[in-house]
C-alpha cells in the first residue's frame, strides 16, 4: 500500500475582470490566481481491490456528485482494474467561499492518483480533464500562481511579491451560477495587460452585485476596508480579503474582527506542493 498526504490549497483572485460573454454561456475573464499556503488536507491510500472510498462524505453532497469522486472517475480509463483508493479529507475551506475548495480538491485528486496509480498522463492531459470538472481546476493542477484568461484555463505563471492575507468568511453561501447568470453583472470590462495590473491594480466585477445581494459580504468588506482600503472579494465570494506586509500586521487586524466572523491568515506562495508531483510534458 502507498500513501500520500497533500495540502489542497486555497486561492484568491487578486482581481477579476469579465471581458465578455461567450456563445456557450461561459464568460471570458482576466484574473490573477494567487495560491496560498493554507487549505484542506487530503490523504490518499492505495488499495488493490478496485474500491473507492471517501471519508468523511460531505453533508448534503451525493457521493458521485462530489468533485473529488468525479476526478477519480476521470482517471478510471487510465488505471489498472484493481487500483483503488481510500481518500481522507480534512476540510478547512468553506463551500461557496470563492477560494476554490472543491476545485482544489479535484485537482489534488487528479495529480495524486496520476502519480500513485501510474496513469502516465501529462500535465496538459490532466489540465484538460480538470477543465471538464470546472474552470478553476486547471490553475490548481498547474500548481503555480498565475495570470489567467479565457474561462480561466489560459494560464501564465507569474511571481508575486510575498504578502500575508487575512481572509474573512461571511456567513453565507454565494452561488457562482446565480452571479454569472444575473442580468446586472458587469460583462464589458476592457482587457488589460499584466504590467497595467501591477502598476494600477484591478477590481472584482462580481463584487458590487454580490454586496447588493448578500449583506453579510458587504458588512465584512466595510470592516476590512477600515484597515486596507484595497480589501476586496475573491471570485464570486463570499470570502473577502485584505493584504499585509507581515503576519503580525494581519494578526493585529484579525484580533479586531468580531467573533462571529470566522477568518484565517495565510501567506501567498508562487508554487503549491503539487508542483513537485507534476509530470513533465
Amino acid at each position: 500500500m502507498s500513501s500520500l498526504t497533500l495540502l489542497s490549497p486555497a486561492k484568491l483572485n487578486l482581481f477579476l475582470h469579465i471581458t465578455g460573454r461567450r456563445a456557450d454561456g461561459y464568460h471570458n475573464l482576466q484574473t490573477l490566481f494567487q495560491l496560498l499556503d493554507y487549505g484542506d488536507e487530503m490523504t490518499f491510500c492505495t488499495r488493490h481491490d478496485g474500491q473507492i472510498s471517501l471519508t468523511p462524505e460531505l453533508p448534503g453532497v451525493d457521493f458521485e456528485h462530489n468533485l473529488i469522486i468525479k476526478a477519480v472517475r476521470k482517471l478510471e480509463p487510465y488505471k489498472k482494474p484493481d487500483d483503488g483508493v481510500d481518500i481522507q479529507l480534512l476540510k478547512r475551506l468553506p463551500m461557496g467561499g470563492g477560494i476554490g475548495g472543491g476545485s482544489s480538491n479535484a485537482a489534488t485528486t487528479l495529480v495524486a492518483l496520476n502519480h500513485l496509480w501510474g496513469c502516465g498522463l501529462s500535465k496538459n492531459q490532466l489540465q484538460s480533464l480538470g477543465l471538464q470538472l470546472g474552470a478553476d481546476v486547471p490553475v490548481f493542477i498547474n500548481a503555480q500562481t498565475a495570470w489567467a484568461e479565457g474561462v480561466g484555463e489560459a494560464l501564465e505563471p507569474i511571481k508575486t511579491q510575498p504578502k500575508w492575507f487575512l481572509v474573512a468568511q461571511p456567513d453565507c453561501h454565494v452561488s457562482t451560477a446565480e452571479i454569472f447568470s444575473h442580468k446586472d453583472l458587469t460583462r464589458d470590462s476592457p482587457a488589460i495587460k499584466v504590467a497595467a495590473f501591477l502598476e494600477r491594480g484591478g477590481k472584482n466585477d462580481c463584487e458590487a452585485l454580490v454586496r447588493r445581494l448578500y449583506p453579510a459580504v458587504d458588512k465584512a468588506l466595510i470592516l476590512l476596508q477600515k484597515f486596507d482600503r484595497n480589501a476586496r472579494m475573491t471570485g464570486t465570494g463570499a470570502c473577502v480579503f485584505a493584504s499585509f506586509e507581515s503576519a503580525e500586521q494581519a494578526q493585529q487586524v484579525q484580533a479586531n474582527l468580531p467573533k462571529d466572523l470566522p477568518s484565517f491568515i495565510a501567506q501567498g506562495v508562487n508554487q503549491s506542493p503539487l508542483y513537485k508531483l507534476l509530470p513533465s510534458d
